[in-house]
């Protein structure tokens, strides 16, 4: 890896973020603070409980996600969905114009939607067969511009997780930052890279809690990384990036315990995939270690409309390079995964 200076945009190493009213005052927190008359951000005086700014570094939340997950306060990023980290990546390496990124394809459509928001070339390269990891076509495809590898593990939309000792090789080779999106991580056999952060300084580790952890509407996406990458992204964001009600509400849901849930779609994930292979419609099901399964049709369109008929809504993957003919069907509940079945089963191709 290249020393982190030569890897960070110039004007990036040189910006002095928004200071708010709450980084300014050196009381303490703003939370449980016996200061009681705050004067000094402009706020309306009378109390609704969403009438103060949020915690613009989400103290709070950071240390109980540090104790969920093991990892220091001090190593973590929250953003508004993993897309703000996907995007602060690009912002944070990438001079625009002049750098780029490599990829995998197919993958998640927001690392393309981010570099050609941030005019980043994206240069992606096709998985091999089975939809395995083409690790030395992904070395090739860099140069000395080269800031950034986007990989996904388990991947979307093709489902499957790739081996440890492939992702290694990745993280010792390329000479830029990786960053593994682990969305579907809490649905995988394995624990992902994030218990090993510490033995890759150019490791930067993204989870979210919209999907096992049921916090789609809340937007809330995790990036971990080394500490001066992490202090990059918390001088980059937008000051109030996690709203008020956002940062309540996600801390009373992860003292919930997830287990039994995962477990369940796990069961059914299996279950689903065991019932649409035997399907006279379905020419394949791939593995999957993800909430959801990619399936091969040899009419997608027309099983797609039949779905959409029947009131079961999948996602339609068939015009995406290396996923012809192929549904994105998100695991559900046992009585949704039953009609899904059953609808599939009565189409005749």
């Amino acid at each position: 890896m290249r020393p982190l200076e030569e890897l960070v945009r110039p004007n990036i190493r040189a910006l002095r973020p928004y200071s708010t009213a709450r980084d300014e005052y050196a009381g303490g927190e703003c939370a449980g603070s016996t200061v009681q008359t705050w004067l000094d951000a402009n706020e309306n005086p009378f109390e609704n409980g969403i009438n103060r700014y949020p915690d613009p570094h989400q103290r709070r939340l950071k240390r109980q996600i540090a104790a969920l997950k093991g990892i220091g306060e001090e190593r973590i990023f929250l953003g508004n969905g993993s897309d703000e980290a996907i995007d602060l990546a690009y912002r944070i390496f990438c001079v625009p114009g002049r750098d780029n990124a490599v990829s995998i394809s197919p993958t998640y459509g927001m690392y393309r939607v981010a570099a050609d928001t941030n005019d980043v070339e994206l240069r992606e390269v096709p998985l091999g067969e089975g939809f395995s990891l083409p690790v030395e076509a992904l070395l090739a495809a860099a140069d000395e511009r080269t800031k950034l590898l986007w990989l996904c593990s388990p991947n979307n939309p093709t489902g499957n997780a790739f081996p440890e000792g492939e992702i290694e090789r990745l993280l010792a080779g390329f000479d830029g930052m990786v960053v593994l999106d682990e969305a579907y991580i809490d649905f995988a056999d394995g624990p992902g890279f994030l218990p090993r952060l510490a033995e890759f300084p150019n490791l930067i580790v993204l989870q979210t809690c919209s999907k096992a952890w049921g916090m789609a509407g809340l937007r809330l996406g995790l990036a971990f990384a080394s500490e001066p990458v992490a202090e990059l992204f918390a001088r980059v964001k937008y000051p109030y990036n996690i709203n008020t009600l956002a940062q309540e509400a996600a801390s009373e849901r992860l003292a919930w315990d997830i287990a039994g849930q995962t477990a369940l779609i796990r069961r059914e994930r299996a279950a689903v995939a065991e019932a649409l292979a035997g399907a006279a419609c379905i020419e394949r099901v791939y593995p999957s270690e993800a909430n959801f399964l990619l399936v091969r049709t040899p009419d997608p369109d027309r099983l797609y409309d039949t779905l959409i008929g029947a009131g079961i809504i999948v996602r339609n993957r068939s015009r995406i390079p290396g996923c012809a003919g192929c549904l994105r069907i998100t695991v559900g509940t046992p009585g949704e995964n039953a009609r899904l079945i059953e609808t599939v089963k009565n189409f005749r191709p």
